[in-house]
């Protein structure tokens, strides 16, 4: 099978996708819904198909989040290590839409499962990234008190990615929550320490900082919106960018 040549209209050529566990829920209150999986699947490989060399990660709040758990009265270390395992079990899900699309993937996580993925080694991961693998990053960074947020700014740093896009329900950061404010403001761009200073929620601190720290621009768009990665990748389309 001959491997997509980036095209020339793209803005990046190798980046990271970060979505939540509950984006793969549908309209559902709990678990995964297979319609949506695939449509979001479907995104991927529409940029897949541009020749984008992609990185994913995609949390486990559909499942199990581990703060929610540690405030009904679970040890915390236990319960994120539980958040963990649900980032494995999406991660699994999106792999299986994404290779009845034809695109090879892999699954790589932090804490070593080998009969159902691979150990994360950075050398080979970024290998299969050159082998226009897609490469979804599980089990955040293998340790508590990490959120998934944080895990996705650091693989991306670790895998040379030019940005990072995170796929949210709405088109973007405002500066209050557009769906119970309509007079809501979308930020066009916004820096680091405007996103810190006013807690817009676009990630948790750490990520931010981390990737503020190294230069690395955060792509906020509408995961609903269908074609929206693909558009976004070729100057299309309502997003924010953070940086600076």
């Amino acid at each position: 099978m001959s491997k997509p040549v980036l095209d020339a209209s793209v803005t990046y050529s190798r980046v990271m996708l970060k979505i939540s566990g509950e984006a793969l829920m549908g309209d559902q209150g709990f678990g995964l819904h297979p319609p949506t999986v695939q449509r979001i699947a479907q995104e991927v490989k529409s940029v897949h198909d541009l020749g984008v060399e992609i990185c994913m990660v995609i949390g486990g709040g559909n499942i199990f989040r581990g703060l929610a758990g540690s405030a009904q009265g679970m040890e915390r270390t236990t319960a994120d290590y539980m958040g963990m395992l649900a980032t494995v079990m999406n991660a699994l899900a999106m792999q299986s839409a994404l290779e009845q699309l034809g695109v090879f993937t892999r699954v790589i996580s932090a804490i070593p499962m080998d009969q159902v993925c691979e150990p994360y080694i950075r050398r080979r991961a970024v290998r299969h990234l050159e082998k226009k693998r897609v490469c979804i990053f599980a089990a955040g960074t293998g340790n508590p008190y990490f959120t998934t947020d944080t895990a996705a700014t650091l693989r991306a740093n670790e895998m040379a990615c030019q940005a990072i896009f995170k796929g949210t329900k709405v088109d973007g950061v405002y500066d209050k929550d557009p769906k119970k404010f309509p007079d809501a403001k979308r930020y066009e761009t916004v820096s680091y320490d405007e996103c810190l200073a006013k807690h817009l929620g676009v990630m948790d601190a750490s990520a931010i900082a981390l990737a503020r720290d190294n230069d690395l621009p955060i792509i906020v768009f509408s995961l609903d919106e269908p074609g929206g990665f693909r558009g976004i990748l070729r100057g299309e389309g309502t997003y924010t960018r953070v940086a600076g």
